[in-house]
């Protein structure tokens, strides 16, 4: 027997489509205008790769418009390294798509406080389990295992220092896999597209920018 469809009373689905009525009599009737230059296309200079937690939207964090940033969401704000393997690249065709069609300026990789993906990959308390039936996740966040390794031997593996630093980290590595692909290393190289870390502090709110110059990252006043 297929599956059923969702019931559309929902109180999950009421709640969206409330939030939706709302949009529609504050967020796009008084920006219809905006709406309609969208409707021709798009031009955002900026991208972000954040993390698919509920808590961290880039859009409210950074209090964006429609059309100012394209969005990639995942596990950890991970970037695999370039590979043309076969297979289904989400995120490299995004990344593809934004450096080569939407010709982006700047690509922001912001990481996150309490990121369960991080917190995983420094325990590793998913090795040797499949979280369902394909182990997604063991082999996505294992993308850190040798920054987690760095982590661990310095801070340990429990307490918020060793996860900070693992969330941070987690940047960093991919901010290295982003200057694997040619694409990126060729417009960085001309100064044609930056690259930049960030991460929020979900416990105050602050957000955090890298300075690679020094590797660490500096609270935004």
């Amino acid at each position: 027997m297929g599956h059923r469809m969702a019931d559309v009373n929902t109180p999950q689905l009421d709640r969206l489509i409330a939030g939706y009525r709302r949009f529609r009599e504050n967020g796009w009737t008084p920006n219809r205008e905006r709406w309609s230059e969208l409707r021709e296309g798009q031009s955002p200079e900026i991208m972000v790769i954040a993390c698919s937690d509920s808590r961290v939207d880039p859009s409210q964090i950074f209090d964006v418009d429609p059309g100012e940033v394209f969005v990639v969401r995942n596990v950890a704000a991970m970037v695999p390294p370039f590979e043309t393997t076969p297979g289904h690249h989400g995120v490299s065709a995004a990344l593809e798509f934004a450096v080569q069609v939407l010709k982006v300026k700047e690509i922001v990789v912001m990481g996150h406080g309490m990121c369960g993906g991080c917190k995983a990959a420094l325990t590793q308390e998913l090795r040797g389990t499949e979280m369902g039936e394909g182990g997604f996740v063991a082999d996505w966040i294992a993308l850190l295992d040798e920054a987690r390794d760095e982590v661990a031997a310095e801070h340990g593996t429990e307490g918020r220092v060793a996860e900070r630093a693992m969330e941070q980290a987690g940047v960093k590595v991919s901010l290295e896999n982003l200057r694997t692909f040619p694409c990126i290393q060729q417009k960085e190289a001309k100064g044609t597209i930056r690259l930049r870390g960030a991460f929020f502090a979900i416990s105050d709110g602050v957000l955090h920018v890298l300075d690679e110059a020094d590797g660490h990252f500096h609270p935004v006043d």
